[in-house]
This record gives structure tokens, sequence and C-alpha cells, in this order.
């Protein structure tokens, strides 16, 4: 007899019902659930025991464990902080910091432009930082010393010691607000009290009456290492000099290493064509792979790569949200420098030197990064 398609499978063979020849229906066969012996008490007592040993060995192990992660922690940390200073950062750091500057040259190597905005969002950047110019500079006595050119005895502008030319400075007062620096905690937050330690300051006055020069480096970071020996020669160029040099204005943003930015409108020449007009002379065939700055006493000092001067964003700043620069801002010239934070852009240029030595930095020797990119 064939099977009825219709007829529903039952879903457990002990409860298959029963069909009786004559067709009549049979109870299917009760289950039979056998009960779980039950466990005594020392039993139970047996087995929490076990669980709680097993639990302590585990909560051991993962103490030791935890206290040999620390300490090992803790060794290279100390180890780390000990290693001999390099700028105010163990060498470790130092290291990572240059390894991280090695990885931003290589995947972007200054290439990028930063934005531009309209002039409408520009805003009159905030005065953070003054040093190298805390007097007031008489504009006719200015001049850029340009050493490591191409320029020859031949040229009017060409003197034998570019370090004798002597800055005048004023007495009068400007209203203009000395800014702040985030960087030191108040009381001595002030940037005009930061000064060198005594012994910088001792041994710049030694120098000073061998040299017969100003002391130079009385801020915090003292002297630069990159500092032009009495007697270098090169060019004295006035802003004459410089103006002649086509004009041009960008809207772009500062940005700080505080953590703050501002969109501001500027004007001047570009470094490239600076470069172009003066361009360096050759070292062993090839040209110097850096430019170093400083302000006219050498209390401020930036070191760049050769290729940022010439990026067509870099530029040498004569005017600010369409006005003269002013004292704390860097008058007569100062450098905006767009793809890098705002310790690199440089306030009152008074010496471009192209180098083919890595230049001193002022901030770097504080303990920050030389290469300082966004």
């Amino acid at each position: 007899m064939n099977p009825d398609p219709n007829q529903k499978k039952p879903s457990n063979p002990d409860e298959t019902e029963q069909v009786a020849p004559s067709g009549q229906h049979v109870e299917p066969k009760p289950m039979i659930v056998e009960p779980l012996p039950e466990l005594s008490g020392s039993r139970v007592a047996e087995g929490n025991a076990a669980v709680v040993s097993e639990s302590r060995r585990h909560t051991r192990r993962s103490f030791v464990v935890a206290a040999a992660a620390a300490a090992a922690g803790y060794g290279a940390y100390q180890w780390v902080n000990h290693l001999p200073e390099e700028e105010m950062q163990p060498a470790g750091y130092r290291k990572v910091f240059d390894t991280n500057a090695a990885i931003s040259r290589a995947v972007f190597d200054d290439r990028g432009l930063a934005p531009t905005y309209p002039l409408s969002k520009a805003q009159d950047l905030r005065v953070n930082g003054i040093y190298g110019l805390k007097q007031m500079l008489e504009p006719t006595s200015y001049r850029l010393q340009l050493v490591g050119s191409t320029a020859t005895g031949s040229d009017p502008r060409y003197t034998p010691d570019v370090t004798a030319w002597k800055y005048i400075y004023l007495d009068a007062k400007t209203m203009e607000n000395q800014g702040h620096d985030t960087k030191t905690p108040p009381p001595s937050a002030k940037t005009a009290e930061k000064m060198a330690p005594a012994s910088m300051l001792e041994m710049a006055k030694q120098q000073q009456d061998r040299t017969q020069r100003m002391p130079r480096g009385k801020e915090e970071a003292g002297e630069s290492r990159s500092t032009l020996p009495v007697g270098t020669p090169g060019l004295l160029l006035t802003m004459e000099d410089i103006l002649k040099l086509p004009r041009h204005e960008m809207v772009t943003q500062f940005k700080c290493i505080e953590g703050w930015s501002q969109i501001v409108h500027w004007a001047g020449v570009r470094m490239a064509d600076f470069i172009e007009a003066y361009p360096p002379a050759l070292i062993n065939g090839k040209e110097p792979s850096y430019v170093y700055m400083e302000t006219p006493e050498g209390d401020y000092y930036t070191g760049y790569d050769l290729h940022v001067c010439r990026h067509p964003q870099t530029l040498l700043v004569t005017e600010m949200m369409g006005a003269p620069l002013t004292q704390y801002h860097g008058a007569p010239l100062r450098l905006h420098m767009p793809i890098k934070y705002g310790y690199k852009q440089i306030k009152r240029v008074g010496l471009i030197n192209y180098t083919d030595s890595k230049p001193d930095d002022y901030w770097t020797k504080l303990g920050y990064d030389w290469y300082a990119g966004l």
C-alpha cells in the first residue's frame, strides 16, 4: 500500500501514532524521562573548590604577566628617558621626530599647495612671540644680509663683511599688542621676559668684548650655531632692491603648533623669484641643500630645505591685510610658508644664507621638530 503524501510525518519517533489495521486510533506511548542523579553536598563543594582553585591559578598568572609587562614598560621608559639628549629631547625621541620627517618628505615632498580662500574670510593675525622684535628698527637702517649667492665683488652692494653692518633702533614705543606665548605657564609667560640662561648671556658678553659685536642669541634658545663669523662676505640689500621683484598676493591659512589658525591676506615677493634673482653659488658642483635665516641680531633663527623656499607659496611678506607690516609682525620683511607651522615663519628677516650644512633652528633647540611640515 502506497503512503498517503498528505499525511503529516511525525516530528518525534517516540510520539508516532499507532494506527491499527482496522483504522482505529491508538494512543502514543508516553516518553520516559530518566531523572538526573542528585549530587550530594560534598560533591557540590568539591566542584566549587576546583573552580575556585583554577580561577586563582589564572588570576595569579594574570597578575604576574601584568606586573612583568608594567616593569618592562617602565624599564623601557627609563632607558629612553635617560638617553643622551639631542636638542632638549632624549635621543630616542629625536630619532622618532627625524623618522616622521623622513616619512613626510618621502610621501609629500612639500609638493602640495596650501588651500587659498576668498579675501572676505581674512582677518588680522594675532601676535604670538616677539623674539628679535622687542626694539623698534629704524627703517632706513634695514639691510638684508645675503650670503652664499653668486654675487661677486663687482656688485655695488657687495661687502667683505656683512656682519659689520650696524642696525639702528628707536626708543619709540609702539601701541601694538605684544601678544603672548602659551608654551610657558603664567606668570612667566610674557614673551618679552623670556631670556637665555645667565651663563649664555655671560658668554655672549665675553664674545662681544673680543669681537666688538653686540651679544647675539639673547632669547631662551641662546646663540645659533649657524651664526655667521665675523668677516663673512656677501650682499647688503635694501628694501628697494627687494621690492623690484614681482609683487604677489594670496589669502592662506597661518597654522600655529599651539592648535589655532587664522586665514590672512598676505602680499610681498615670492621667494622663488628672490632665489632666481640672487641664485646660490654651487658647492662642489651642486646647489646647496639648505637656507638659513635669522633676525638682525640673531635672537631668532630658522633653517629650511632649499626646495621648500622655492615652493610657489613661500612668500617674503611686506604687507599684511592690505597694510605694511607692523613691528611685532616682523616689519619690514617676514616669511610666510603656508605648508609649515608658524614657528618656521620667521619675522624681521635680517639674514638669508645659502648653505650646505643643516642650519640651526630656534625651536628645534628647545625640543620641537626641525621639519615642521603640515
